[in-house]
């Protein structure tokens, strides 16, 4: 795979770094990290600057080497993260852009560009985690729509959504991964009721979701009826695949504020720390160019990420976790004041082994998929 940059490319870059060295002084105040209808407010009006500039639709219009060249050049240059926007433009927005019809590509992706409408992701349920195929959040069609029944968890950013990417059974007779669909749900639908889940670090950024009887356009439908498993497997390898990429840039950032803040307080004097800061270097170096692997490989093949994001996901968040408990040493005692970021990041950084498919899961689909290993009995 070639990893170098076009001269065409090169100068994308160059405009975009212009742009947000004109735009970013202007941003008004971050809200309190906690207010997610704060929050909102905030990324979907980051997300109209970006729109209004032509760079919003970097994410399904451009090349995969642009979308990487848009994540690193806004991560480098302190711009604001997806935030609230994260399920639209990460995961079911370029599902719908790979898997939707003309007329629902229309219908939704141009809401999630312009920060109109904000997603929230409605897969997991209290027994359908890792073994996501497992749900039982059941869709029985009913005419021209499907009324839909069950619970959802950890159904991100619920509280300030307007769509849901819900997963249901819709054959419940069908073997478990061959009777699901992917419906674009209504957040404003009856029957709906969201329960905000605090973090450990005291956010609201996943809820609990109880549907009693909520009926979904059969339209709302992406795919076949059935065939939500792999449109599923599509949403999960952009998950996987590309969705972390500005944090990689992020970590590499925040490594180098680490060891600035090492030389400092005096901890540089400690050969092991320079060690674990030198080896985590060469670690978030490699997962750079392996997410560029990762990224020439989806461009190659019609731009959705492969099963090498599985990779890519179960060493980037072992190294992010790596990378916090590093900070948590650096700072000493103030490891414990929550009031700095970097220990939140850490609490957050708790999660990343669970999040986009367990650890487990990721071994499982490296064994199997990639290593042509046998099925576990």
């Amino acid at each position: 795979m070639d990893l170098t940059y076009t001269a065409e490319e090169e100068e994308f870059r160059a405009r975009l770094r212009d742009w947000l060295g004109t735009v970013l002084p202007k941003l008004p105040p971050r809200p309190d990290p906690l207010d997610w209808p704060g929050r909102r407010a905030y990324d979907t009006g980051w997300q109209r600057l970006l729109y209004d500039a032509g760079y919003a639709d970097v994410h399904w219009d451009a090349s995969p080497t642009q979308r990487l060249i848009f994540l690193e050049e806004t991560e480098r240059a302190g711009a604001p993260y997806v935030g609230a926007n994260f399920v639209g433009l990460l995961h079911a927005g370029p599902t719908i852009a790979a898997e939707g019809t003309e007329e629902q590509r229309a219908r939704w992706l141009p809401g999630v560009l312009s920060g109109d409408e904000v997603w929230c992701q409605g897969f997991s349920e209290p027994d359908a985690g890792s073994d996501l195929a497992s749900l039982r959040t059941r869709a029985v069609r009913d005419g021209d729509a499907y009324v839909v029944t069950g619970s959802k968890i950890w159904t991100s950013h619920a509280e300030v959504a307007d769509w849901c990417e819900l997963l249901v059974r819709t054959d419940p007779d069908a073997p478990k991964h061959r009777g699901i669909s992917w419906l674009a749900m209504p957040m404003t639908s009856p029957g709906i009721t969201v329960r905000p889940l605090r973090t450990l670090a005291g956010s609201t950024e996943f809820a609990e979701m109880f549907l009693d009887e909520v009926r979904v356009p059969v339209g709302n439908r992406v795919g076949a009826e059935n065939d939500g498993w792999r449109v599923t497997m599509v949403t999960l390898s952009f998950e996987r695949g590309t969705a972390f990429v500005g944090e990689v840039v992020a970590c590499r950032r925040t490594l180098g504020e680490l060891a600035r803040a090492a030389r400092e307080n005096g901890s540089w004097d400690d050969p092991v720390i320079r060690r674990r800061l030198g080896r985590l270097a060469a670690e978030f170096a490699a997962l750079w160019r392996l997410t560029q692997w990762n990224v020439s490989e989806a461009q190659a093949s019609g731009g959705v990420p492969g099963v090498g994001g599985s990779v890519f996901k179960l060493q980037y968040s072992h190294a992010r976790q790596e990378l916090y408990d590093m900070a948590a040493e650096v700072l000493g005692p103030d490891a414990l004041d929550l009031g700095q970021e970097w220990n939140v990041d850490r609490l957050s950084s708790l999660s990343y082994t669970i999040a986009a498919g367990t650890s487990q899961i990721q071994r499982n689909i490296v064994a199997e998929r990639i290593l042509g290993l046998p099925k576990g009995r």
